[in-house]
């Protein structure tokens, strides 16, 4: 029922914050006649009178007060969300939400993000590549950081940076006197790894088969982290992407001399939403 009387109950709350029939046609844009026959259409309807009316000042009666007391907090809120909604505009406001699957990268582009936006607030959630793509499907996240994502019917990717992988290993170890080594050098020695389906993992799987190095994996383990604890408490060697190694003492990143021991990662979001403005700032910070 309420719609019916939208415009009549608009035109109302505007004589009565501003204080006449003409200052509210001018702040609602509309003409003078409009407001008064809509007031009057109201008054008519329901029997009452809403204003004291004398020459060009208006007053509101004790029924009008009480209307105006309800309708400050219906326009209110209305006038709010406008404000509200200009200010996403102007990304004086908003929340973007990120997902990835490498944290020291995403804690990156997050730090240059609220550098470039100090208003707009970011989340970032660590996971899968699998739940990182479900979770812009959901609508749980709003831009992804991926290895290499398979390209899907409406998914928009772009080419983020590219990251060396590096052995991690123990102080002491001979490789630690080399500036770098190659593929080959990993012949023999005691490897820790990611579970299967890691991308650094099959990096290196896939280029001691191209070479006929025997790889040996002597333990896996689901957690970055964990496997370069293991590896400063020498337990084996390891490797990771130059970014995500952690100097911990008794730690040492060596180069390895080979193209393929690289990973790419991905910006992507769904392609309906990629000229959304708080996605677009995202990719313009990332990829500016």
């Amino acid at each position: 029922m309420f719609h019916q009387y939208y415009k009549s109950i608009r035109c109302f709350h505007a004589v009565a914050k501003t204080g006449g029939f003409t200052s509210a046609a001018q702040y609602l844009h509309i003409g003078q006649p409009t407001v008064t026959d809509q007031v009057k259409s109201l008054e008519t309807r329901f029997s009452v009178e809403l204003f004291l009316r004398s020459g060009r000042s208006v007053k509101l009666t004790a029924a009008g007060e009480r209307l105006y007391a309800i309708t400050q907090g219906l326009f209110g809120q209305e006038e709010e969300a406008m404000l509200f909604l200009q200010s996403a505009r102007k990304l004086k406001v908003g929340l973007v939400r990120v997902g990835a699957v490498s944290p020291p990268i995403a804690m990156e582009l997050a730090r240059n993000f609220k550098e470039a936006h100090p208003p707009l607030d970011i989340t970032v959630s660590i996971g899968s590549e699998e739940s990182t793509l479900q979770g812009l499907q959901d609508f749980s996240i709003d831009v992804g950081i991926v290895v290499d994502p398979a390209g899907a019917e409406g998914l928009h990717i772009e080419p983020y940076r590219t990251e060396r992988i590096v052995a991690v290993v123990p102080e002491g170890h001979a490789w630690t006197k080399r500036k770098s080594i190659s593929t080959r050098d990993i012949e023999g020695e005691t490897v820790i790894m990611r579970e299967p389906g890691s991308k650094t993992r099959h990096r290196v799987e896939r280029a001691c088969r191209q070479q006929d190095v025997n790889l040996h994996c002597a333990m896996e383990i689901n957690s970055r982290e964990a496997i370069q604890h293991a590896v400063a408490n020498g337990m084996g060697v390891s490797f990771v992407t130059q970014v995500e190694f952690i100097p911990l003492p008794g730690l040492v990143a060596v180069a390895v001399d080979d193209e393929q021991l690289s990973i790419s990662y991905s910006l992507c979001c769904l392609s309906i939403r990629r000229d959304r403005p708080l996605i677009d700032a995202l990719f313009a910070v990332a990829l500016g």
